[in-house]
């Protein structure tokens, strides 16, 4: 396995992030419902890195990478909602959005390189 390995680390990161997000949403604001979705798509991204990482094939690297960029999008539509409903202040928002969008691109990259050029 590669150490240094850029998606593992930021969605790692970004992980722990979402845990700590989580934490704030439950303690600060009361936010109970929202809170539990982000934090399932959030941690979701980078368990899903994982296991491609460890796929026994590469239909299966492509499946889990596939599934990653997937809750990536499904954290990304809750970072939005919670910003927009005023849960969140745009400037809390926008930095995760930020890390959100980067996860976007290098699981889409990772995506693209991998698939098979005649699909």
């Amino acid at each position: 396995m590669k150490v240094d390995n850029p998606i593992q680390i930021k969605s790692y990161a970004f992980a722990l992030r979402m845990v700590k997000l989580y934490r704030y949403l439950c303690t600060e604001k009361k936010e109970f419902v929202l809170s539990k979705q982000i934090v399932r798509s959030g941690t979701s991204i980078g368990a899903n890195v994982e296991e491609a990482i460890g796929g026994q094939s590469k239909m299966d690297f492509l499946s889990k990478m596939s599934i990653a960029y997937k809750e990536a999008r499904e954290t990304h539509f809750w970072l939005r909602l919670l910003r927009d409903s005023h849960v969140l202040d745009a400037k809390q928002a926008e930095s995760l959005m930020q890390d959100c969008e980067e996860l976007l691109k290098l699981s889409g990259s990772i995506i693209r390189t991998t698939k098979p050029k005649n699909s």
